[in-house]
């Protein structure tokens, strides 16, 4: 009787496969938690930009001008609430109307406040200024500002005019179609792992 003795290779091959398998599918897990990360991240923007302000009545203003920096910077956007001139105090940082009924807005800080038979009269400040503003009344403060989200003015100057609506509109559909991608879908190899 003779026995056949054939050598035999290691089976590397397999080892490999599954060595580069688990390998690509850390890296799309690092990428898919990444790019969850990013769009909860782009939600929390909008709807502090957009959403909120919409549902309490606020404006969201993108600032312009470095003259209340450190505290608010340009690109930034500050949201800013209608007030009665009796919720205002010394301190709070407004927008406002430097000329009655001109559309321009500017955002600083009260600095001193006195009534008289004219009503509330203010006195504003930029926090990087070196001056006083002009005296306004209380009647061309236009909201004080509740919040400020940093940078995102950048992307709405940079993004304006008759673009800006079809272009938040694709953007919106595009993040909702990447979450719903993202939760349908299937990693790969699903199927093969769950078959014995």
């Amino acid at each position: 009787m003779s026995i056949l003795i054939t050598p035999t290779e290691p089976e590397t091959d397999h080892v490999d496969a599954n060595r580069n398998h688990a390998s690509r599918g850390f890296w799309f897990g690092v990428w898919r938690g990444a790019g969850a990360v990013l769009l909860a991240v782009l939600i929390l923007i909008s709807a502090a930009v957009t959403v909120v302000p919409l549902i309490i009545g606020a404006v969201p203003l993108t600032v312009l001008t470095g003259s209340m920096q450190p505290t608010i910077r340009p690109g930034d956007v500050v949201v800013s609430t209608p007030v009665q001139a009796a919720q205002l105090s010394v301190g709070d940082v407004v927008t406002f109307q430097p000329i009655s009924d001109d559309p321009t807005l500017i955002t600083h800080r009260i600095r001193s406040m006195s009534a008289g038979d004219s009503g509330v009269r203010l006195i504003t400040r930029g926090d990087a200024n070196g001056a006083d503003d002009p005296e306004i009344s209380a009647d061309q403060v236009r909201g004080r500002v509740l919040y400020t989200v940093p940078y995102v003015g950048w992307v709405t100057n940079l993004v304006g005019g008759n673009v800006r609506g079809p272009l938040i509109t694709l953007a919106g559909l595009g993040l909702v179609g990447y979450a719903v991608f993202t939760l349908v879908r299937r990693p790969r190899g699903a199927t093969e792992r769950n078959t014995p």
